[in-house]
């Protein structure tokens, strides 16, 4: 293998400010479920999302005829037009609107990315696993995989899926980053049983306390359900 591209993985956003993302390609992953609803609204046919720090800021945008989606601690928040469950994204109504989106988690990511330089700030789930890898294979710039965690704490099923991606890729890329070895370690141990262990995070846990109506986990597990990338241009995430 001759590449001078390396992959690394950031397993918190509160450990971004130690890894050197400027000029790199940032791959935002929160897949229970800001990513994972993300790809589904793009393949639903939104036209554009735009991450914001805080409900407040979110509910602004209704005055200018965004559908506003807001969520904290796992909960849609009280007079949002959506939360945080793909299943929500799927509504056919959504196709060509505007989404103003903040979640716990996720959005605060992309912000970070995009405050620390990143050249490129993408978003990944299972559910576009192999279009996003085969995306990254040609591109010319090193991949950072960040982890959106849970209020900048690890968490398991972001990691699995940082592991899924560095094992896909390892080939092309130099992998001499330590979290990435680790995550693609995590994810070989587990690839076989993956809803299982992905079951016994916090964050299903939490699901699971919530009584959700749906099954989000098994949901956002699914691979490859939609071939696309969602890229951040300017403020908005649109599909490539």
């Amino acid at each position: 293998m001759t590449t001078n591209k390396s992959i690394e993985v950031v397993f918190s956003p509160a450990l971004i400010q130690f890894h050197d993302v400027k000029n790199k390609i940032v791959v935002v992953i929160d897949i229970l479920r800001a990513t994972s609803s993300i790809c589904v609204a793009f393949q639903t046919g939104v036209k554009k999302i735009l991450p914001v720090a805080t409900p407040e800021e979110c509910k602004i945008y209704k005055e200018f005829d965004f559908v506003i989606a807001a969520e904290r601690n796992a909960m849609k928040v009280e007079n949002f037009d959506l939360g945080n469950s793909p299943f929500e994204f799927e509504n056919p109504l959504l196709a060509g609107k505007s989404i103003a989106f903040t979640t716990t988690n996720g959005t605060k990511a992309i912000k970070l990315a995009k405050e620390n330089g990143a050249a490129k700030i993408v978003i990944a789930s299972f559910l576009n696993i192999d279009f996003l890898c085969n995306w990254l294979l040609n591109q010319n710039e090193s991949v950072v995989l960040l982890c959106s965690g849970w209020k900048d704490k690890f968490n398991i099923e972001d990691s699995l899926f940082a592991g899924a991606v560095v094992l896909q890729l390892e080939k092309h890329f130099i992998v001499d980053c330590d979290s990435a070895i680790a995550a693609k370690s995590l994810y070989s141990q587990h690839e076989t049983n993956l809803e299982e262990i992905i079951r016994q995070s916090s964050h299903a846990k939490r699901f699971k306390l919530l009584h959700l109506q749906t099954d989000d986990v098994s949901f956002c597990l699914q691979k490859n359900t939609t071939p696309l990338l969602p890229i951040l241009e300017d403020e908005y995430l649109v599909r490539m």
